[in-house]
């Protein structure tokens, strides 16, 4: 084999092992320092824990636009954060996962060289470097559609709690511990700064910028605004919850109306072909067979 091939080889090699490397280890001293950190009440600057940042991220961080690193940071924070893909990691996934998409464009283009290996090399590198931030924004769609499902269920949970008596914190406090999915998550997380001393409006605020969901968005405005006016809390989640529950019988029906035409194609190129095939495969077999 040429250079250019041990070449291409070694970059696809050594990425994919920092790869696996970066995903399964973790700083077990790091973690530990951050454990007994929190178990004693000492957290970072504002409140959370600092972890020591390694230069490889401190290099990655640099040389990334920060509107990008914003961009990012939104899209995980609708993905609900997940533990397995930290904003360190990714930044440090990518131009490793770049990398090996290059690599593999070159031992392609070793192979064959062309202008069209050139481009698909190119749309390789592109699609492994993109790879990360396509998987967190199926992963935020996917959450913010479960939110926007469990919305109306959650609401009358509270509307329930709030009528037998409760406040309407402890309403959300009961929902968020009943609750399982994403929008559970969100309730405790603002319940959590709520009890650090966050006031209610920022933490109620904080909630619907983590979400793009527009009934939540009303739901807290609605709820920040019968909380500077006085107006009573059940009323505004009775209001609520038959707004939610009109609006996900309207986006079911939508969904209904338009599966016929999501089925038309799949009719027209998988089903219709065999059916032509069955029915009239014995006939055609005959007519050759007389005619032949």
């Amino acid at each position: 084999m040429t250079f250019s091939v041990w070449a291409s080889i070694a970059l696809i090699v050594f990425p994919l092992s920092y790869l696996v490397w970066t995903l399964f280890s973790t700083d077990r001293a790091a973690a530990m320092a951050i454990k007994a950190n929190l178990s004693n009440g000492i957290g970072g600057p504002d409140g959370q824990s600092q972890a020591p940042t390694p230069v490889l991220i401190d290099i990655v961080r640099k040389a990334t636009p920060t509107a990008y690193i914003a961009r990012l940071d939104g899209l995980l924070a609708f993905a609900g954060r997940p533990r397995s893909m930290p904003l360190d990691k990714v930044l440090a996934i990518k131009p490793t996962l770049g990398l090996a998409g290059a690599a593999l464009g070159l031992l392609l283009y070793s192979n064959n060289a062309g202008a069209q290996m050139v481009l698909l090399g190119l749309f390789i590198t592109a699609l492994f470097y993109f790879m990360p931030d396509l998987l967190i924004y199926n992963s935020a769609v996917k959450r913010q559609q479960a939110i926007e499902q469990e919305l109306p269920d959650t609401l009358d949970q509270m509307l329930i709690s709030v009528e037998a008596g409760l406040g309407f914190e402890t309403a959300m406090a009961r929902a968020g511990q009943n609750g399982k999915g994403p929008l559970a998550e969100e309730i405790v997380r603002t319940l959590q700064d709520i009890q650090v001393g966050r006031p209610r409006r920022e933490a109620y605020q904080s909630m619907a910028e983590r979400s793009t969901v527009d009934d939540l968005k009303s739901f807290v405005r609605a709820v920040v605004q019968a909380d500077k006016y006085g107006i009573g809390i059940s009323t505004v989640l009775k209001t609520q919850a038959k707004q939610s529950r009109v609006k996900r019988r309207q986006r079911a029906e939508e969904k209904a109306m338009k599966l016929p035409v999501k089925t038309l194609f799949p009719l027209i190129l998988f089903i219709f072909p065999v059916m032509f095939i069955v029915m009239l495969g014995p006939a055609a077999i005959n007519i050759m067979r007389t005619f032949g």
